[in-house]
C-alpha cells in the first residue's frame, strides 16, 4: 500500500501528519524519508531504526552507546545489528558518554595495620553470591561551595549500591555512615567482606572497630593501584560521566540530591550493566539463579 498520497492529502486538508502516521502505523521518519525523494526500503528501515535509538538514547538521558542501545532494542524486539545501530548513530550526530579520569582522593596512613587482599581483583558478578562482598570508595562532585565527597558501598556480586554517604570532608565519619547504611538496608544473613582502597578513612581504628560490630572482614588493595578496586573505580566514572555529567551543581544540597535520585532512580533499577548480561542491578538481583 502506497501511503504517501494519503499522507499528503490529509496533510492538505489540514489534518496533522503525526495523527495521519499514527493511524497507518507509519513512522513520521519514513514518511518524510520517502517524501524527499524516491528512497528504497532500505533507508525507510534506517530512518524507522532512527528513531526508535533517538528513543532509546532519551530515555537513557543521553548516556547510551551503540552496545547498549543495540541491549535495549533487542529485548524490545528489534532485530538488528550493533554495528547498524553504530552507524546509524553516527550520521545522526549520537553518541554516549565516556568515562573520563578522576582525581584520586586516597591518602594513606603509613602506620595503619597492615590488612589482607581477600578480594584479588575478582569482581566479577554472582547472582547467588549477593551480600556476601561489598567494595568501596570515595569521590568528589564539584559544586558553587565547595566539594561534596560521595562514599559508596557496592555489591560486588550484583553493581548495586548498597549504602551512601555525603559530607563536605574527607574524614572517616562518611564512610563508617555508608557502610552503616548498607548494614542497615541490606541485613546480609551471613559474614561480608568489604574491600576498599588503603585510604587513611578505611584503615582507621574507628572503621575498623564498626566492621567488628557488623561481623564484617576487611579487604583492601595495593597502594596506589587502581585495578585493586576496579568496580568502585567504575561506578564513580559511570556517575559523573553519564549520570551527572560535567556542570558544577549551585549548591551541596542541590548535588547530594542529584547523587540519590541518579543512583536510585536510574543506576541501580535502570542502568544496563554489560558484565551483568546487559541488565540492571535491580533485575540481576532478582533473576532465578541458573
Amino acid at each position: 500500500m502506497n501511503v504517501h498520497p494519503f499522507i499528503e492529502a490529509e496533510k492538505q486538508a489540514g489534518h496533522r501528519v503525526k495523527r495521519a502516521c499514527e493511524l497507518l502505523k507509519v513512522s513520521r521518519a519514513a514518511f518524510h524519508a520517502r517524501r524527499t525523494g524516491a528512497v528504497g526500503p532500505r533507508a525507510v528501515q534506517d530512518a524507522e531504526l532512527t528513531e526508535q535509538i533517538t528513543a532509546v538514547r532519551a530515555r537513557s538521558r543521553g548516556t547510551y552507546g551503540a552496545p547498549r542501545i543495540h541491549a535495549v532494542l533487542r529485548r524490545e524486539g528489534t532485530a538488528c545489528g550493533r554495528r547498524r545501530i553504530a552507524r546509524l548513530m553516527r550520521a545522526a550526530g549520537l553518541v554516549g558518554r565516556h568515562r573520563r579520569r578522576r582525581h584520586r582522593t586516597t591518602i594513606p596512613d603509613p602506620h595503619a595495620a597492615t590488612r589482607p587482599d581477600l578480594v584479588l581483583r575478582d569482581f566479577r558478578p554472582d547472582p547467588t553470591a549477593t551480600d556476601a562482598r561489598w567494595c568501596g570508595d570515595i569521590t568528589y562532585i564539584p559544586t558553587d561551595e565547595g566539594w561534596l565527597y560521595l562514599d559508596t558501598v557496592i555489591d560486588i556480586a550484583s553493581r548495586r549500591v548498597v549504602g551512601r554517604a555525603t559530607a563536605d570532608h574527607l574524614r572517616t565519619e562518611p564512610v563508617a555512615e555508608a557502610l552503616r547504611a548498607a548494614c542497615r538496608r541490606r541485613r546480609p544473613a551471613g559474614s561480608v567482606i568489604f574491600h576498599s582502597d588503603r585510604g587513611c578513612q578505611y584503615t582507621s581504628r574507628e572503621f575498623a572497630l564498626l566492621a567488628a560490630g557488623w561481623g564484617i572482614q576487611l579487604s583492601v588493595g595495593r597502594t596506589g593501584q587502581c585495578w585493586d578496586n576496579a568496580l568502585a573505580e567504575s561506578f564513580f566514572a559511570t556517575l559523573k560521566n553519564e549520570l551527572l555529567g560535567d556542570r558544577s551543581r549551585p549548591s551541596r544540597s542541590v548535588a547530594r540530591t542529584a547523587v540519590f535520585e541518579r543512583t536510585e532512580g536510574w543506576y541501580n533499577l535502570h542502568r544496563l550493566h554489560s558484565s551483568l548480561g546487559y541488565r540492571s542491578p535491580a533485575d540481576y538481583e532478582a533473576a532465578p539463579a541458573a
